[in-house]
């Protein structure tokens, strides 16, 4: 029950490559690099403090006076 040796993975990556063509794990390596290029870039960007300009928030909003009437419909 002990662990594989360098043969045993070189077999299978022989079997793999038969099985798949070597354009084709080519294609999936490119895939997967171009993939974890671009969440490591993603990450990067979402660490960078924000600019003071993109912080300006929105005044807030007058509060609105209602009468009676409209609380008696709101409560309705």
């Amino acid at each position: 029950m002990g662990g594989f040796s360098i043969w045993h993975w070189l077999i299978v990556l022989v079997i793999v490559a038969l099985v798949f063509g070597t354009k084709k794990l080519r294609n999936i390596g490119e895939d997967m690099g171009s993939a974890i290029k671009s969440f490591r870039k993603g990450m990067q960007e979402g660490d960078e403090p924000s600019k003071p300009s993109e912080l300006k928030a929105d005044p807030p909003a007058a509060p609105q006076s209602t009468t009676d009437s409209d609380k008696d419909r709101s409560e309705r």
